[in-house]
């Protein structure tokens, strides 16, 4: 019988963590869960691939007594040259891996060498094909929920088809999971719909930023460097929009709202002001096309894809960001944003509506709303004495409910319950919507 008060023994399972596979969100949240995990004298066995060859790291991101790195080969096809990035991956060579991975987990903890099995996605599929029960209670993070269509409008037929296996896999393992994890209060109905289950196992708990890393990357000093350096006047009022160049992000929604906004006798006509977009991606030409269609060029700056040190002096720079996306996961670059300060115009897409509070921190439009969207734009231009104060709070809600030493003693919460759970039968219980932090009321 397991002794309650025993250390912890967490196996985290994923096809890819930052920087052995990649930069995306799933690579940086698996990454950070599996380090603050540690530093809270949790013991954690990372399951993952191998490193990619183009990514190999000279510095170990784990290293720590606390945290054991075990490998499971990817095989993928030579066509899938980006691990997980197409349907045909996701729906074979992404399901081997977790047959694999999650049946190295089952060995783990049949030998009594991990407590809990945290997931990601599919990763964990072999978990659930033992025929003798779970050794150990199982968590899942469906992450995206992608393959279900979930943070869009729907998938194409075409898509759909491709990836019901991996739909097939993903509900498997939320059938046999003990808990579910809702990364946003606004995400839970997709999550509860597309997995089929009830809200008795599902736990809220969100993705999160490092603040000390942010800080490193960046200061005022870099902001105004950054700014000089792209003859950026400090009079000048800059919006700044981070992403994948795509047409869900709604950047042409963001130039027509800027034309709309900039109109002669406008507030923000009267002002100085650059808008700089940091990313790259396919859409890019059809971007520009709409800038150059409203006359925006001259006021428009494409920062391209920038290293962590760039971005983050990016957000030092700004003096609102604006995500204009049509739809959303958890919006890391939001967070971002916020950690630095910066007061946020958003849609309600996805888990925004958890970080934005209009009136505290920012303003909310909706999705496709290039009136809304410029309205609020001219209502922060107008605005400018407000928004330190906007900024301050965006930081609060950030260390109260996003940083990652909270989210981490969150998951531990939710650990302990299911071992305890487990010496007395049944599953613990999710706590849906009150599950999520407190919102700060600063």
């Amino acid at each position: 019988m397991t002794d309650p008060a025993a250390p912890l023994r967490v196996a985290v399972v994923a096809r890819a963590t930052m920087p052995l596979h990649g930069i995306g969100g799933l690579e940086r949240s698996v990454r950070d869960l599996v380090r603050h995990l540690a530093r809270l004298n949790v013991a954690v066995t990372l399951i993952t691939p191998p490193p990619s060859i183009a990514r190999r790291v000279t510095v170990d991101p784990f290293a720590s007594p606390n945290i054991q790195v075990r490998h499971v080969s990817y095989l993928t096809f030579p066509l899938a040259n980006r691990r997980g990035t197409t349907i045909l991956d996701r729906s074979t060579a992404y399901l081997l891996f977790g047959v694999r991975a999650g049946r190295l987990a089952r060995r783990l903890a049949r030998a009594g060498e991990a407590d809990i099995v945290h997931g990601f996605g599919a990763s964990v599929l072999g978990y659930t094909l033992g025929r003798r029960g779970s050794p150990a209670p199982l968590v899942l993070n469906p992450q995206g929920l992608e393959e279900f269509g979930a943070t869009g409008r729907g998938l194409p037929w075409g898509k759909r088809a491709g990836y019901a296996p991996l739909r097939s896999a993903v509900r498997r393992c939320a059938r046999a999971a003990d808990a579910i994890i809702a990364t946003d209060a606004s995400l839970e109905p997709a999550v509860t719909r597309h997995l089929r289950l009830g809200r008795d196992r599902l736990w809220t708990i969100p993705n999160g930023i490092d603040l000390l890393e942010a800080a490193a990357f960046a200061g005022p000093a870099e902001g105004a460097i950054i700014r000089q350096r792209h003859g950026i006047s400090t009079g000048e009022t800059v919006l700044l929009s981070v992403g994948r160049l795509e047409e869900n992000k709604g950047f042409d929604v963001m130039a027509a709202a800027l034309a709309r906004g900039a109109r002669p006798g406008s507030p923000l006509s009267a002002t100085g002001w650059r808008w700089v977009i940091v990313g790259a991606g396919p859409f890019r030409r059809t971007i520009e096309q709409a800038v150059e269609t409203h006359g925006l060029g001259a006021h428009v700056l494409f920062a391209g894809r920038a290293p962590d040190e760039d971005l983050h002096a990016w957000y030092e720079a700004a003096n609102v960001f604006v995500h204009p996306t049509r739809y959303e996961g958890s919006s890391l670059v939001t967070l971002e944003a916020m950690a630095h300060r910066r007061p946020v115009i958003a849609t309600r897409a996805g888990g925004l509506p958890d970080k934005v509070r209009p009136g505290t921190n920012g303003w909310l439009v909706e999705p496709d709303d290039a009136i809304g969207l410029s309205q609020a734009i001219v209502d922060a231009t107008s605005s400018a004495g407000q928004l330190a104060a906007m900024g301050a709070h965006s930081r609060a809600i950030v260390e109260a409910e996003f940083a990652w030493p909270v989210i981490a003693e969150r998951h531990v919460e939710m650990y302990k319950a299911l071992r305890q759970a487990q010496r007395h039968g049944p599953r613990a219980q999710g706590q849906g919507r009150e599950s999520a932090p407190t919102r700060s009321r600063s």
